[in-house]
């Protein structure tokens, strides 16, 4: 009897590897190619992908398998995320196994710690100023329980995120130190300069991120005689992609914080890393080499681990981080919708759906290949409003009025405004500012609750809804952002932190109200009502196949200024979404729906028939509806 054949680790990995190789060595040797240790590189990045997979635990190894047999694993609708930082949502690692019912009780799969590797002491950016990837910032625990804490929430079916900053390190990183010791090596792995003659050639076309806080895009350091760059802040050394070290060195770490159950890397600053004279040195060609070689390279050694590429800039900017022309299907796996975020709001304030439904229509495709988005209404950073000149001179608006009135309405200072925010980096030269705040503030209940305002509370209610059934149904993984779950406002008290006062991003990351979680069930006030419409959502969410992110999102113009709709094109039939924007009743002729595909007017999202009244279906202020 001939003996049956076994499958070892080695054969896997070979097989992955020619499986993944051709996403990775092109993009190699394009961008190291030229380099005199090219070889020694790449026999190097082999044995450290070998190395990668040789050390992985044996469960994620079978998880590995699992996803691989099921590529689609984040694309279904039972996906649904929560954002939080750990110790303002449950004080340490440890302490976050406590919160475990919560968050299956509201319907989460996918949580995302905010930075927890080891920042720098003091001013860290919100700790995407980081001096050690391989460590877990004191504050929060040890690696050690990290590791803990993902294998309990893989027990439960929840995948686990953290932020693995790309662009640059903390300047108290050992890389760092090293380079401001005189090594050499070290200093190549960052953007050294003699004199400031360059920086100041680079600097006629950068555009500064933090203006009134960090101006300029270069620190002198006199007492080891460089200028470095910075692109953030003075702590945040940028790294020198052009070196092929730093390629080892992240990919390195990359595999480490897998094999500690990891999920989905948030690569963040992504559309920084490369740099080209004469540019914004944003987005760049090389950029998008690069993170296909890094995923690749996770394809091989840790393929359950999905790349969630972080790059807020506008929507020709940001498709291509989703793969585009030779990279389709090969760069990120998830990518944030900014325009979603940007549209939402905008269309909020001025009870128009023209603008949103043209920029989405316009430059976003039906379906992606291999990938999805990121979809979330507010996160822990400001809202820049992406709207170009361009996509505003198409309603003839004037794009630069636009954004200040945006801004003007969310801090709440234009007429008839129901919103509370914070301004955020106003650049007096360009006029560009953006806004800080929670949703439930942007959204209207504290100036309503200020007021005794107990309609316009309501109403703020419903627009909290109204984005929560938005990005659930729109395409992609829905992000939920701690606290919005529960209509929380907007916390003033990082006035009184010293290392706080500067960034009013802090206005919204409060910490976590957990006494009035446990009323969540019982609670009739905001609170309560916004956590059940949230768990009711995600809830129908994972009840409707029609939702998987594969299904293409094709917008309509259903003939209504304040009504935006788009169809999701599932095989087993159509599903119109349909999303009132203004507090006024809406009514959209049921002919339309029926246009669209729709045969049984059911609406998926209440799980009831819907009627039409005289040939239209009615559309109460704010409503939301999925007609299938």
């Amino acid at each position: 009897m001939a003996k049956t054949a076994s499958t070892t680790d080695d054969d896997i990995f070979a097989l992955r590897l020619e499986r993944s190789a051709p996403d990775l060595w092109p993009m190699l040797d394009n961008l190291y190619g030229q380099h005199a240790e090219y070889d020694g590189f790449r026999d190097r990045l082999l044995a450290t992908l070998r190395q990668g997979w040789a050390a992985r635990p044996k469960d994620l190894k079978r998880l590995d398998l699992k996803r691989d047999l099921e590529p689609d694993w984040f694309l279904r609708p039972a996906m649904a995320g929560y954002v939080f930082y750990i110790d303002r949502f449950a004080g340490n690692l440890t302490d976050v196994l406590t919160k475990l019912d919560y968050l299956e009780d509201l319907g989460i799969t996918y949580v995302h710690f905010m930075p927890c590797l080891h920042p720098r002491p003091g001013d860290s950016d919100g700790g995407y100023s980081v001096m050690d990837y391989r460590e877990i910032n004191p504050a929060y625990g040890t690696m050690a329980e990290f590791e803990k804490v993902t294998a309990a929430l893989r027990a439960r079916g929840i995948s686990v995120c953290i932020d693995l900053v790309l662009n640059h390190t903390a300047k108290e990183h050992a890389w760092a130190q090293a380079a401001a010791k005189g090594n050499a090596k070290y200093q190549d792995y960052y953007l050294m300069y003699d004199d400031p003659a360059l920086p100041r050639e680079y600097e006629k076309t950068l555009v500064e991120i933090f203006p009134n806080t960090a101006p300029g895009s270069f620190t002198e350091y006199p007492h080891f005689g460089k200028w470095v760059w910075t692109t953030f802040n003075e702590h945040q050394w940028d790294l020198n992609w052009a070196n092929p070290e730093v390629f080892l060195e992240i990919t390195e770490v990359m595999l480490f914080l897998a094999n500690k159950g990891v999920d989905v890397l948030r690569l963040d600053a992504v559309a920084f890393m490369w740099k080209r004279l004469g540019t914004r040195c944003q987005s760049e060609p090389e950029v998008h080499m690069l993170l296909q070689a890094l995923r690749a390279c996770c394809r091989i050694a840790c393929p359950a681990v999905l790349h969630l590429e972080e790059a807020i800039v506008g929507p020709a900017e940001m498709l291509p981080y989703l793969g585009r022309g030779r990279h389709d299907g090969r760069e990120g796996n998830l990518a944030y919708h900014n325009s979603l975020m940007v549209q939402f709001w905008s269309a909020l304030a001025t009870r128009d759906a023209r603008l949103m439904r043209h920029v989405l229509a316009t430059h976003f495709p039906e379906r992606l290949t291999n990938a999805t988005y990121a979809t979330y209404i507010r996160c822990h950073d400001d809202i820049g409003w992406a709207i170009t000149d361009e996509d505003a001179g198409a309603l003839h608006m004037s794009g630069g009025a636009h954004r200040n009135f945006l801004s003007n309405f969310y801090e709440g200072s234009f007429p008839g405004s129901f919103a509370r925010g914070e301004l955020f980096q106003v650049n007096q030269e360009t006029g560009d500012k953006r806004i800080s705040g929670s949703f439930a503030s942007l959204a209207g209940l504290e100036r309503a609750e200020e007021e005794g305002d107990a309609e316009a509370a309501a109403l703020a209610v419903q627009r909290i809804l109204l984005g929560h059934a938005l990005i659930a149904s729109f395409g992609g993984i829905p992000l939920i952002y701690m606290g919005d779950e529960l209509a929380t406002l907007n916390d003033y008290s990082y006035h009184e932190v010293a290392e706080h006062a500067h960034d009013s991003r802090w206005v919204h990351r409060p910490r976590m109200d957990w006494h009035l979680a446990h009323f969540r069930h019982s609670d009739d006030g905001p609170a309560g009502q916004v956590f059940r419409g949230t768990r009711h959502i995600l809830a129908r969410r994972k009840a409707t196949p029609a939702l998987h992110a594969d299904h293409p999102v094709q917008i309509i113009d259903p003939g209504l200024i304040g009504l935006f709709a788009f169809v999701r094109k599932a095989p087993t039939g159509a599903m119109l979404c349909l999303f009132n924007m203004t507090e006024h009743w809406l009514h959209l002729p049921e002919a339309v729906a029926r246009a669209q595909g729709v045969t049984l007017m059911y609406d998926a999202l209440s799980d009831h028939r819907v009627t039409s009244h005289d040939g239209a279906i009615a559309l109460p202020p704010y409503a939301r509806v999925w007609l299938t």
